[in-house]
């Protein structure tokens, strides 16, 4: 879906909505209640937002991910497999798997570690310890209680922030800010801005997304496609990065693209003598003989000062040493 408009703005509408969103809100408060979270054997390491649409969590996971191979442990990604078929638990294999198995972002994950798909979360935590994971990073699952967790990571956009504060369908929250900020025990802060995060006295890192690779696309006249939570972001990444985008064209998140889509896309590309870009999760979403004549723009997570980040990470090394000690 793509995120209304008045999600950033109040007016009418949210108001006539809220109520919706209040019993929305109460459906959170009443899992988080009612739960029995499954302990795993690995530490768990949740990397989640309050908010529909993309503020860069997967990036903020991958980067999670390197610096925990870079202690010495084996991470094992667990997500739910939005827009994928299957239930799980599976582990995905970027090679035989599509997206319309296992979801587009695991296809993603699973280019840099282990990564399993599971609508049942505990028996995904469950299946991550018989691969002999030490830490499982859920990519998303902040709202899910069924397993539990030994840090959680509230990824926010600096720019958008909560949009206008109320509850989906009145607003992007899916949940109230203090009842999620007192979860959280850490805040990523992707991109300029200053999101109200009032009350809330645990460590702030700041991210930006960047590209992994701009020399080799710099300068070049393209055509950008994209079906993310937030493609202007895409967008406007891409001029960053000096890019001469003669057309653009975004799609609703999750996007399955059909063949006449890309083929008109393709040839506007063609007729304009521009290259045809878009973002790696759209690109790992198309077929294999679609991508021909598309080039994905890798990007990645960069913190300002990791030390926050690095601090939670220290804390779930050294609670997995306790434990094997």
């Amino acid at each position: 879906m793509r995120a209304p408009d008045f999600w950033n703005k109040d007016g009418i509408l949210p108001a006539l909505l809220s109520p919706l969103g209040a019993l929305y809100g109460y459906t959170v408060r009443a899992k988080q209640q009612n739960a029995t979270p499954f302990r795993p054997k690995a530490r768990v390491l949740c990397v989640g937002n309050l908010t529909a649409g993309g503020t860069g969590k997967t990036p903020i996971a991958i980067a999670c991910a390197r610096m925990i191979a870079a202690r010495g442990l084996k991470p094992v990604f667990l997500s739910r497999g939005y827009g994928g078929k299957q239930h799980g638990p599976v582990a995905v294999d970027p090679i035989d798997h599509t997206a319309g198995e296992v979801g587009d972002e695991p296809l993603l994950l699973a280019m840099y570690a282990r990564a399993i798909v599971a609508r049942d979360r505990a028996a995904g935590a469950a299946f991550a310890d018989t691969l002999g994971a030490d830490v499982i990073i859920m990519d998303d699952g902040f709202q899910n209680f069924q397993i539990a967790k030994d840090v959680s990571l509230l990824v926010v956009d600096g720019a958008s922030g909560f949009g206008n504060g109320r509850l989906i369908p009145a607003g992007p929250l899916r949940e109230s800010i203090p009842q999620g900020l007192a979860r959280a025990d850490g805040v990523v802060v992707v991109g300029a801005g200053e999101p109200p995060l009032k009350g809330f006295t645990g460590p702030i890192a700041r991210a930006q997304i960047v590209p992994a690779a701009p020399e080799d696309l710099a300068q070049q006249r393209v055509i950008a496609f994209a079906g993310i939570g937030r493609p202007e972001k895409f967008f406007d990444m891409l001029r960053a990065m000096g890019m001469q985008l003669v057309s653009t064209k975004a799609f609703a998140d999750h996007h399955r693209f059909t063949g006449m889509e890309i083929a008109a896309l393709k040839q506007a590309a063609q007729a304009s003598g521009a290259l045809l870009v878009t973002t790696e999760k759209d690109y790992v979403r198309l077929d294999p003989g679609t991508r021909r004549g598309i080039s994905a723009v890798p990007v990645q997570a960069i913190f300002q000062d990791s030390s926050p980040i690095e601090q939670l990470l220290d804390r779930l090394v050294s609670a997995r040493n306790v434990e094997l000690a």
